[in-house]
């Protein structure tokens, strides 16, 4: 048969598409059988990077060694199989690659030098912890900080750090705001750290709409599920850049950067003059209904109306909850934040109302207060500042209004700016107001990595005498703010990340470690990453298919079991024994948490079996045996245990907010005082920011041009970065595999007309600079790219840059109001990457 290059080509696109797409053309049987001879064993596991897949494979022994990754195609549902992309696929490259770590290290040259002498388990055992007791002496324990990342990904293993840090009372960081992933609305709003719709409930959408997410490239095992919600209605991409997902629409909005706000506050503007909202929804469910005083801007409490104090002195409520007036049957009544029962609470109205100190005063409800708001943002001026079609804005708004369910997906590339809370409150309100919230296929969705705690992880987590000192990354980055330590931190015990690389202001931490102002740096990997070059001890520890653990992810629900395909290799440890091993040694009383009795797989088995027995109602009846036949459904309060964000609240009407794990509710409900979704904050810094309710405001005016003025005419590019389909942030980075298909280098992405001023042509190596830090990458001409935007997909490790970071260029920007509350991992101040203003100059030859 001839096949001219032609048709190769076609093929290859083909065989490309399945493999985003599911990789129907990559089904692997089953039966050992159907393979050759040598084959000794199939084990599934997890693949378990930080990309919120969770997919299942399959690892095929051969003489001992992983020969062939193979999607394990198992899930109950036929939709989710089966799943898994090149990056899982090639994982052996990592697994058996030149950067795997052998052996424990200890430190023998200058930090970052890679200069290291192999030493054994007990001698670099006892040298850290000698370290690390030495700190505690001289600074207190809270000067030793820890991380972990993505607990979602390994609830055993990264419960150990958690627990040793716990008794040990040493300081952490959240995962979530370091990597700049924490979307701030969601709290604000909704009063959680986040939720989100599973995959196969996309297709239950009539209409989607997707924020500055790229959904056809970073989530590739569930890509086939918004091609089928597509087919069923209509799917549209509002993005500054012609991205592959908004190739795939039925529409694509090009937008400025950072005015999603001021579109989503227009087209609610559209929503309400229409009457296309469900009132009854907003009656029940939201703070529309609650007055605020026009003279104070505060919410009217019930014991300031004479009518109403005496019955609201008799209530009982919990502390988080405060009672708030509406008006129904022409009366002021008081709202009960513990129950959402039918109100018939008038949506509009401005009243005079005496309080009980004599004082006549004026409200008006929420809903009232937020048309005023939105009278600003007419169909003329929102296109004028988003830079959208005016007819195509009101289409797709009435037509989004009137086909319902309603879904959102709301990218971290849109929200990872100093002002994404706004635009995620005021992206909130499509849903909200058409009454998409709580039901199949309705929603507003962020998926950034496996943060979210499925279950109740109390019981291994955060043993008896535990005590943790949380301080947020940014915190830690300008040495200052609450819970920061008295005497610095001194300190770093970490895994599971590559923050010498991968976090905000990487070179401030190598500034520190080269000062000695970091005295002690340990780390666990399973490969030499930046992070480890600039550790004073590298302890090495297994890939997910050589360890047992548990793992669970938003876009499937299920819990999934991690299990050992292969011994570690080498000498590599589990972190749970790493840590049980460092705690014997820090203080021998602590050991008794980590089953010393047990070897490190029967204990982490040990583990999971506590974790599945006092997980809550999501766990309830799961096993270990179970998981180790399969997937199993984590439960939730939706009909077929589906992840339906606020289906128990909206369907069964249970007060906002659910739990978002490991908090308590009282921390988290406190974010809610009436019990209902809200876009109306009255909290002092609030009112005084102008953002008691969602507003759109000027990019960089309180970052980059308030610090330096001349950074308008110096630096015209915005510096977007960008996930990359051949890497999984960081994880990947030096994946050969992978790295043979970018051409080994790593790209920066430039409209032709901008590179066209600056003299660039494409393909040429050039620097992206700031006064802050730089980088490099070679230039691709992309017309898709938007004007003014240098696009640069992240994860690059600094070997591949000439030893220089792209997060350099970053800075750790902290909202005041991000600081109003402090819950880790859900109110918190989170580094803003896109909030970054460079230049982009060809290189000399």
């Amino acid at each position: 048969m001839r096949m001219d290059r032609r048709d190769f080509l076609r093929g290859a696109a083909g065989a490309g598409c399945a493999l985003a797409f599911g990789l129907k053309f990559f089904h692997f049987s089953d039966d050992p059988k159907a393979y050759a001879a040598e084959v000794e064993q199939l084990v599934r596991s997890t693949c378990s990077p930080n990309c919120t897949g969770a997919c299942g494979f399959k690892a095929r022994i051969t003489g001992g060694r992983i020969s062939t990754l193979i999607q394990a195609a198992d899930y109950p549902e036929d939709s989710y199989n089966p799943r898994g992309c090149l990056r899982g696929l090639s994982m052996m490259d990592l697994i058996y690659g030149k950067d795997r770590l052998k052996y424990p290290l200890i430190r023998t040259g200058a930090r970052g030098s890679g200069q290291f002498r192999r030493a054994t388990w007990d001698e670099a055992l006892d040298y850290a912890a000698g370290k690390l007791k030495e700190i505690t002496e001289k600074y207190g324990p809270e000067a030793i900080a820890s991380t972990i990342q993505v607990p979602g990904t390994g609830y055993v293993q990264k419960g150990a750090l958690v627990a040793l840090a716990g008794l040990a009372h040493w300081t952490m960081h959240h995962g979530y705001d370091q990597n700049g992933d924490l979307p701030m609305f969601w709290p604000m709003t909704f009063g959680v750290q986040s939720e989100e719709l599973e995959s196969l409930e996309w297709i239950n959408a009539r209409t989607t709409l997707i924020f500055g997410s790229n959904v056809i490239q970073t989530r590739l095992p569930d890509a086939h599920h918004l091609l089928e919600a597509k087919r069923r209605g209509r799917v549209i991409v509002v993005d500054p850049d012609f991205c592959s997902t908004a190739a795939k629409a039925d529409e694509w909005m090009p937008i400025k950067a950072d005015t999603d706000a001021a579109l989503g506050l227009g087209m609610a503007k559209i929503i309400i003059d229409r009457k296309l909202y469900d009132a009854a929804f907003l009656q029940d469910f939201t703070d529309f209904p609650i007055f605020v005083r026009q003279d104070t801007g505060k919410r009217l409490l019930a014991g300031e109306v004479p009518a109403l104090a005496a019955d609201a002195e008799t209530r009982i409520i919990p502390d988080y909850r405060r009672l708030f007036v509406v008006r129904s049957d022409n009366a002021f009544q008081i709202l009960d934040p513990e129950k959402l029962n039918p109100t018939h609470a008038e949506l509009e109205g401005e009243y005079e109302v005496t309080l009980a100190d004599g004082q006549t005063i004026k409200v008006e409800t929420v809903f009232t207060a937020l048309q005023k708001t939105l009278a600003a943002y007419t169909l003329d001026k929102v296109a004028a500042i988003t830079g959208c079609d005016p007819q195509q804005i009101e289409r797709v708004t009435v037509d989004a209004a009137n086909n319902g369910p309603l879904h959102i997906i709301y990218g971290a590339s849109n929200y990872q700016w100093y002002n994404g809370d706004l635009k995620g409150r005021a992206l909130s309100l499509l849903p909200v107001l058409t009454g998409s919230i709580g039901k199949s296929g309705a929603g507003i969705s962020t998926y950034a990595g496996q943060y979210r705690i499925r279950f109740n992880v109390k019981s291994w987590w955060f043993p008896e005498g535990s005590k943790l000192n949380w301080v947020a990354y940014l915190h830690f980055l300008q040495g200052k703010g609450p819970g920061y330590p008295q005497n610095g931190i001194k300190a770093m015990v970490g895994g599971w990340g590559n923050p010498f690389d991968q976090h905000n202001m990487s070179n401030r931490l190598k500034e520190r470690a080269t000062s000695g102002e970091l005295e002690f740096i340990l780390t666990t990997d399973f490969q030499m990453s930046t992070s480890c070059m600039w550790s004073d001890v590298v302890l090495p520890a297994p890939s997910w298919y050589e360890k047992y653990d548990l793992t669970a992810t938003i876009l499937h629900p299920y819990l999934q079991l991690q299990q050992p395909a292969i011994k570690p290799l080498f000498e590599s440890k589990s972190e749970l024994w790493i840590f049980r091993e460092l705690a014997k040694r820090i203080n021998p009383a602590f050991e008794q948490h980590f089953f010393p009795q047990l070897d490190e797989n029967e204990a982490a088995l040990k583990v999971i079996e506590l974790l599945l027995a006092t997980g809550g109602f999501e766990t309830a009846g799961i096993t270990l045996d179970m998981l180790k036949k399969g997937p199993v459904r984590l439960h939730s309060p939706a009909p077929g245990d589906r992840q339906v964000p606020f289906y128990e609240q909206v369907q069964h009407r249970v007060p906002f907010p659910p739990p978002s794990y490991p908090a308590p509710i009282k921390a988290t409900a406190q974010f809610l005082r009436s019990g209902r979704i809200e876009f109306y904050k009255d909290e002092d810094l609030f009112l005084k920011e102008g953002e008691q309710l969602p507003v759109h405001k000027e990019t960089y005016a309180e970052t980059e041009y308030k610090v330096n003025p001349a950074a308008r005419e110096k630096y015209r590019f915005r510096f977007v970065t960008k996930n990359s389909l051949y890497r999984v942030h960081s994880t990947h980075s030096n994946n050969t595999i992978l790295l043979e298909l970018q051409d080994n280098k790593a790209k920066v992405f430039l409209n032709p007309n901008d590179a066209e001023k600056q003299g660039i042509k494409n393909g040429e190596l050039v620097k992206i600079y700031n006064d802050r830090g730089k980088t490099r990458a070679y230039a691709v001409l992309d017309p898709g790219c938007s004007a003014g935007t240098a696009i640069f997909e992240e994860g690059w490790w600094s070997r591949y840059l000439g030893d220089e970071s792209y997060n350099s260029l970053t800075s750790p920007w902290i909202k005041p109001l991000h600081e109003i509350y402090f819950v880790p991992g859900i109110w918190s101040p989170t580094t803003v990457w896109n909030e970054c203003l460079v230049d982009v100059r060809r290189m000399s030859a």
